[in-house]
């Protein structure tokens, strides 16, 4: 009896899991269009020596530190939205300094925990469907100008988050 209640239970595990793990992973989900302006999600590239590049990794500082996200190009003030049905647990400050692009939001959702920065948002906590505006790209181009203008996406686990695009 022992080994048929084993057997059904490994049976039900199998349907839904693959070696453990639910069959879809976080590395299979994919970012929707963030960027009201940019629909296909292209990564800002680099700026040169001031600002740098906008891939995950990418030096910061003379070399000093890397940098923990991937930016993905957005106009000042165009809308930023939701990539997936997501929940919004907390406003996300970037830098704690107070500047005209100190803001962001932290996000929950497809088994993902990520922040975004550099967006007014619309409300600090809450759902928002797919699609749906979570806010608006604050004035990058008055701190950092020259630079690509970008909203910036981080992992809570400061993962590379290049394979959700």
């Amino acid at each position: 009896m022992k080994t048929a209640i084993l057997l059904v239970a490994l049976t039900v595990l199998s349907a839904d899991h693959v070696c453990g793990q639910p069959k879809s992973s976080k590395k299979e989900v994919k970012f929707g269009a963030l960027c009201s302006g940019n629909p296909s999600n292209r990564k800002r590239e680099c700026d040169g020596a001031r600002y740098g590049c906008g891939h995950f990794g990418a030096s910061r500082g003379g070399g000093k530190s890397k940098h923990k996200g991937l930016d993905i190009v957005c106009a000042d003030g165009d809308t930023v939205n939701a990539p997936f049905d997501v929940k919004i647990t907390r406003r996300a400050i970037p830098y704690g300094n107070g500047n005209a692009i100190d803001n962001g939001v932290k996000l929950e959702g497809e088994g993902l925990c990520f922040k975004l920065f550099y967006l007014k948002p619309d409300k600090s906590s809450g759902e928002v469907k797919k699609g749906q505006p979570i806010g608006k790209l604050l004035p990058m181009q008055s701190v950092y100008p020259g630079i690509t203008s970008h909203v910036h996406v981080q992992m809570c686990d400061e993962s590379d988050p290049t394979q959700h695009f």
